[in-house]
């Protein structure tokens, strides 16, 4: 079983619209509310895979509920912390002419300190069970920046390996506690280590300065249509699937962390590791709903990805 944690979740309304026209009339022939929120996603993808999976994480109000209803329609095994207020609701404009994704954020979920013990305390019931524990996303108000620490410190207290998926002030607060793998796309990986450059070499030069400064055991970034590069102590490696024609491309990066769970659990070397999570990062934007995979997609990209090693 793969536990999920999510501190900031949110209902994702994906409207599809063909063109963003400012001060205009735009009439919107779909819409369509799914998971929100990276760990959710991440436990969202993993069932596409095929995979057991927990979700922890804060929800209040209707769109909470709404959004438990759509997780336990996965096939999701959810252990929430229900708090006061009302669960952000994440518009997502997803413009089908260019192919690309908006997010209009609406609210914010404060929370307690009583309510982060809850949550640890949900975690803590279901280390035994996990193979791998992920935490992932930004955090809340009211949520300490030391929460992923004190999560990835559980888990290796339990012996159990732990991916971080989150930037700023929290990634370098879990850093201290050794992660397994650190995981960020590449705006985050920029802000986070106000790295310079934008071109994909200049950033995999940056990501193996970063990795052996900061002494990580694994980083590992997603690159939009780039694909995605790990530095690992087997080496760098680059993987990339062939461009897609996205219908929703959020929650493609959600999907490479299920997959690199997955796969990492199944004792696949980072290369075919790296196979897997491109393949099903881009089976992800073949969905309307964020992060939603179909395995027949991933066995379909999955011959066709392409894995480079770094020198």
């Amino acid at each position: 079983m793969f536990l999920t944690v999510t501190a900031n979740a949110a209902l994702d309304r994906v409207i599809f619209i063909e063109e963003f026209r400012p001060g205009s009339m735009m009439r919107a022939p779909r819409v369509v509310d799914c998971v929100g929120g990276k760990g959710f996603d991440t436990s969202v993808a993993l069932r596409g895979l095929q995979q057991p999976t927990v979700a922890v994480g804060f929800v209040a109000g209707y769109y909470g509920q709404r959004l438990a209803e759509i997780l336990e329609g996965y096939g999701i095994e959810t252990d929430l912390v229900w708090v006061d207020g009302n669960t952000r609701l994440a518009n997502v404009l997803v413009e089908t002419r260019y192919a690309r994704h908006s997010h209009v954020m609406v609210g914010a979920l404060p929370v307690t300190a009583a309510a982060i013990e809850d949550l640890l305390a949900h975690v803590y019931r279901h280390l035994a069970a996990a193979t791998w524990v992920a935490v992932a996303g930004s955090l809340p108000p009211g949520v300490p920046a030391t929460l992923y620490h004190t999560v990835t410190e559980m888990a290796r207290a339990a012996g159990k390996p732990m991916l971080v998926d989150a930037t700023g002030p929290p990634l370098r607060a879990a850093l201290e506690a050794r992660p397994d793998i650190v995981k960020m796309n590449l705006d985050e990986f920029i802000e986070t280590f106000a790295v310079e450059g934008k071109e994909l070499p200049e950033l995999i030069a940056a990501a193996r300065g970063v990795y052996a400064r900061r002494k990580l055991a694994t980083l590992v970034l997603t690159c939009g249509r780039d694909g995605v590069v790990a530095v690992t102590p087997e080496g760098i490696f680059h993987a990339q699937a062939p461009a897609q024609q996205a219908i929703n491309a959020a929650g493609a990066g959600d999907a490479a962390s299920a997959a690199i769970l997955w796969r990492r659990s199944q004792g696949d070397q980072w290369r075919e590791t790296m196979r897997w999570a491109a393949a099903v990062s881009a089976a992800s934007v073949l969905t309307a709903c964020t992060a939603e995979v179909h395995m027949a997609d991933v066995e379909r990209l999955l011959p066709a990805v392409t894995v480079e090693t770094v020198e």
